[in-house]
This record gives C-alpha cells, structure tokens and sequence, in this order.
C-alpha cells in the first residue's frame, strides 16, 4: 500500500496526503478562507464522510453552504439534530424519515398527540443545548440483521421497515451523543455546526405518502451558517407570505377554486380572465412571429390513443378514470402530443415542408393527490403553453437554439431575466435506442453551448420518451420555478409511424421537439402574482386606470375620460360611487391600479386629469390625450412598471 496518495483539487494543484487521511484533516489544512467556508468533501464526484479514509489517488473538491451539495450535507446534519432533541423532550415519539429540503429540512415522527407552537419552542430550545454541547457525529456500520435488531429494541418501527427494503448486506448509522439514527450521510463533524435554525411548522403527512398508512407529524425547519443569512431568509418568508398568490387572487378577485366544482380546478374571475387574455393575446402573437401554426384540439379521446403514445404504460398515476362512451373506453387528456401527432399524419409530409411548428394553448387535466394540490401551482385541470416541432435530422439542433433564444425572450418580456438551466439526461425507466438518447441529448447540449448558456447537468430527470432542458425562473425573492422546457422525442413519431418523403425521394422518419415557453398559464400566473406582488406592469393589469370623481357633477366629463382612454386600448374604469375621493385612492391602490386620474371641477373645465400612481407619485393635471398616449405607449412597449409622467409647464396646480 502506498505510504501517500496525491489529492488534486479544482484548481488543478495537487498535494501529496497520508495514505488513509480523512476528510476532515484535510478540510483543516486548507488555507484559511477555505476551511471555514467547507463544509463537507467530495471525493473522485463522491459525498465523503468526514471521518472515513481515503486510501487512492483522488479528485477531491470543498463544498461550502454555498453549493447545493453542501446546503444538503449542513440542513441534513441539522434534521438530525432536531430528531435526538424530539426524543430528548418527548421519549415515545417514533422517528420515521427526515431528509433536507429546499430551504430547509423535515423530520415525520408518530407521537400520540398533536404538536403545539409551545412544543416546537422546546424542541428549538433542546437543540440548542445540543449545539452547545458539540456532541462529535461518527458513522458505523453494520448488518442489516444487526440494524434491525438495535432499532427494534429502541421501538423504532419505521427504522426497521425501512431497513428490510434497503438491498445492500450492510447500513450506516449515525451517532451523536445518546442519539443514534439510520443514514447513509455524510454529516457535519459536530453538532456545534449548526446553531442558527428555526422550527417553522407541523404539518400531517402520510407515511410513505400513501393515505392507507398512519398519519404522521413533519416538522418543518430551516438553518444557515450565519445569524445574518436565518435572519435575511425569515425576512424572504414573511415578504413571500404578503406575496401569497392564493390571498392576492382572493383579494384582488382574479381566480377561486371551490369545493362544489371540484379541487383543483380554477374558476377565473374577470379580472383574472383580462391578466390571462393579455398573455394569450401576448403569446399567439409572438407565436405568428416565429412561424408557428395554432392549432386546437379535442379535451377527451380514444384511451387508445393512450396506449399508443405509451402514457397508459408511464403516465398511469396521473390520468383520470377513464369514461365509457358506446362501449368505447375514452380518457381525459393528460397531454397535447398525441393530438399534434395525428395533425401531422393527416397527410403526406415532404421534406420542404419541415420545419413544422404546431403550438396550441391546451388544457388537460391530471389526477394530482388531494394532499399536493396548491392554489395555481399544483392543480387538476391547466392549460399548457405547448408547442410541437417536427424536423429532419440536420434541423434539430437549429430548430433547439431558436426555441431556445424564444424562451429567454419570452422570459424577459414578463419580467423573468434571471434563470437556472438543467439539462435532464435518460432516466432509468426509459423507451427508445441508446444512440437516439445519445444523438438527443447532444443536440440539446451543443444547442446550448451555441447560445453560451451556463448549466447544470441533471442526471435521469429526463422523461421517458427523450432528454430535456429545464428552465426554472428567478422570482423577485429569488425562489426558482419550473415554467419552460425543451423535450427531444424519437419516440413517439416511431410509434405513431410518422414519415416525411426526403429529397432522395425515399421515406424518412421525423425528430419531434415538445416545447413550452411558460409552461402551464395557471403556475405561471402564480408566479406572476408573486413576483410582483400583485402589482403587475401596466400592460398586464386588469385594470390599467381608474377615473376618480370628486363629485356627482363631474361624472359626464369622468364617462368621456374613461371613454378616450378605451378607444386607445387602455384598459379603464369609473368609480362612480359616491364616496370621498379619498377612500376612493385607498382603495384603487389596494387594487394595485396603476394609474387613479382624479377629477373635479377644473379638470372637467379644463378638459385634464390629475394623475395619482399606486406608488403615492401625484402629476399635475394633464391634458386627457396626452395622459392616454403615455399609457398607450407604456403598454405597447411593455414596461416593468408604472413610468413617472413629466408635467407640462402650463399644468394646472390644483383642484376644486
């Protein structure tokens, strides 16, 4: 055996090591930015537990809080600690899993009555202590007959059952002080890691996710290095709380969804209906643009159909039951695909033809488990933003790149300029050759490099019939959601039997490319909602200006104001009530009204407005024509926001 083994870190320096040095030595030889920053060790692209050697020349990265890899590590380490202080406080309480999560971790346990904020405070308060106390974390390994025998006599009945599915001959455990848990790791070196966190919430969850089983309580927390970074994120979860799509569509009356119509299927309110027109209209008319053909299709078809596409094999969970019609079995449809295929097949296809682009706002509907279902972003019923695109061979990767370059401006034009790329590579349950997967996923990946995108390689996310590229939006506040997606299929026009004459005047198969911009309208109105907090650019709006009398007497001249301001476009409104003009104000901007053109007696004398924005901005009166054009122009130019409006010399100063 080698007395030393060289270690080659990111920057390409290598250093020679010990022969059976440890992670965590090697983490406290690193220079000092570096080693306080690194939390955790990969290893040749492996996870490594701090404490176990390293016996071969290796690839050996740090990970810091910073990585998503590290994140893991530190909040896993801190569900661990959270799970010996629930045992700490509540000795019978049943341990099942605790995993981290995006921007926090859980733990589900089984005690014999409900959890209280006040149990929670003890819980927070036992954790410290344990912090405090810097209990080392060790791993050990043992049998799985071994395993099941110390957490049987602990009581730990979910330990066992998830012992007996593990396949391997062997588990690890992990130990800090009392405390000992079933993981694969790695952890953090001591407990004193981790000392700023917060127990958020308890909720129910099922064991294993299914209904059938007993009803568990998931206790929800966060955690960060820093008292800084707890503090900023609480802070993005009290801001995301006021930005609750679910409160701003109730409270400004854009969307419900009730028992009686069903969960998960979303009744649009006027004024919702105008913010999701204005995207259709958005979206068809870029779609003219890009040489894309509209297309519509049935909302119910042959189950067959299915079969043939292969969702009925894949897609089962998420279909409806299907319904009996004249003794044939159809199904409500969970995809659009299926339907642009037989629009292809309607008749012979050239090579001249091809590119072909059919795009079509469908809705389908999915069986999504009561307990996923929330608000827009998980529903029952949703319309996609769907485009598919049937080409040659030498047309697949142009054809990517200008999807591509049609997302990002997509994306822009709603205010989206920051996103994350993910290209989703085979899955385990999968369809078609290797060389197609192959050819697929290079066409994608070399579509990307054209257009100089930086991404992320996400390994067997990809869906069955081909490889994707994800692309997850940054909202306001930061948080990442999946909207648009690029799909690479030879699937489907192989078992549709899809051809195109070639120029050799010989049959040839198409590649198909499903494609969406934003997704589904409903999450992506959600996103909206959020990312602007109700507050949406003018040329989104429902309602874009409101004309605000003072007094009976000026309402003739308030009708002609609202008036001109629709025959340019503008999306306006009268409060006629007989109110005060201050209430009034309040009111249109808890709206989230753009623009409140107040009205009294010198206004109607003079043929102006004055202009009030949401912001609290005041313009002195103006012409109405000029007031109409600066909306007009704001909208057609699609601005982020409400533009500050310059008043003429000769504006009037005040009103009756």
């Amino acid at each position: 055996m080698l007395a030393q083994i060289i270690l080659t870190f990111p920057d390409q320096t290598s250093k020679a090591y010990p022969n059976g040095v440890t992670p965590l030595t090697i983490i406290e030889g690193l220079d000092g930015e570096a080693r306080s920053r690194t939390i955790a060790l990969k290893v040749d692209g492996r996870l490594w537990d701090l404490h176990t050697p390293v016996t071969e020349n290796s690839r050996v990265e740090p990970l810091s809080f910073e990585s998503s890899e590290g994140r893991e590590v530190f909040r896993h380490s801190s569900s661990h600690l959270m799970a010996q202080a629930v045992k700490r406080v509540f000795p019978g309480a049943k341990l099942a899993i605790g995993p981290a999560i995006e921007d926090g971790f859980y733990y589900d346990i089984d005690y014999d009555r409900p959890l209280t904020p006040e149990d929670l405070e003890k819980i927070e308060a036992t954790m410290g202590e344990l912090a405090r106390a810097a209990l080392p974390i060790r791993r050990q390994d043992l049998s799985k007959a071994e395993a099941t025998r110390f957490f049987r006599e602990r009581g730990e009945p979910y330990k066992v059952e998830i012992i007996e599915g593990i396949p391997d001959p062997t588990v690890s455990l992990y130990q800090q002080g009392d405390f000992v848990d079933l993981c694969e790791g790695p952890h953090l070196p001591t407990t004193a890691a981790v000392t700023h966190f917060k127990l958020m919430a308890v909720a129910g969850a099922y064991w294993r996710g299914d209904e059938r089983n007993r009803m568990l309580q998931r206790i929800y927390g966060t955690s960060f290095p820093t008292k800084e970074a707890l503090e900023a994120h609480l802070a993005r979860l009290e801001e995301a709380k006021r930005r609750d799509h679910r409160k701003l569509g109730r409270d400004l009356d854009l969307f419900s969804m009730t028992d009686e119509v069903g969960p998960g299927l979303v009744l649009w309110h006027p004024k919702g209906a105008r913010i999701r027109r204005t995207i259709e209209d958005h979206w068809r008319a870029e779609h003219d643009r890009a040489g894309y053909d509209l297309v519509f299709s049935p909302h119910v078809a042959k189950l067959d159909l299915w079969r043939k596409s292969g969702h009925v094999d894949f897609y089962r969970e998420n279909m409806f039951t299907p319904m009996d019609v004249d003794g044939v079995e159809y199904e409500l449809k969970p995809m659009n695909c299926p339907f642009h295929i037989m629009v292809y097949k309607s008749h012979p296809r050239s090579y001249r033809e091809l590119p072909l682009r059919f795009a079509e706002l469908g809705t389908v509907y999915r069986f999504e488990r009561s307990g996923v279902l929330h608000g827009l972003m998980r529903v029952r019923g949703f319309t996609q933003d769907d485009a598919h695109l049937f080409c040659r061979p030498d047309q697949l990767q142009p054809e990517i790149t200008k999807v591509l370059e049609f997302i990002t401006a997509m994306l822009t034009a709603f205010g989206f300029p920051d996103y994350d790329i993910y290209l989703s590579t085979r899955p385990e349950k999968y369809v078609g050759a290797l060389a197609s997967w192959d050819l697929a996923t290079s066409a994608l990946e070399g579509a990307l490099q054209a257009k100089g995108l930086r991404y992320e390689v996400d390994p067997g996310e990809g869906v069955f019939y081909g490889p994707k590229i994800d692309i997850k939006i940054k909202d306001v506040l930061k948080r990442s959601w999946q909207c648009a997606t690029v799909q690479v299929d030879f699937n489907f026009p192989d078992r549709f039997g899809l051809r195109y004459t070639g120029e050799d005047g010989k049959e040839h198969q198409p590649i198909m490319i499903h494609r969406a911009l934003l997704g589904s309208l409903e999450r992506f109105l959600g996103v909206l909602i959020e990312h602007y907090g109700g507050a949406f650019p003018t040329w989104l709006a429902p309602i874009q200006a409101i004309a605000l009398p003072i007094a009976d007497r000026v309402h003739p001249y308030a009708h002609e104001v609202v008036r001109a301001l629709r025959e340019r476009g503008v999306r306006a409104e009268l409060d006629a009530r007989n109110e005060k003009v201050g209430l009034k104000i309040r009111e249109a901007q808890l709206a989230k009204i753009p623009y409140m053109l107040i009205i009294g007696d010198r206004e109607a004398a003079a043929g102006t407005v004055s202009v009030r924005g949401r912001d609290g901005q005041e313009t002195p009166a103006q012409p109405i024509d000029a007031v109409a054009a600066h909306i007009q122009d704001e909208i057609q130019r699609k601005d982020p926001g409400p533009a500050p409006m310059s008043a003429p010399a000769s504006a009037h100063k005040g009103r009756a």
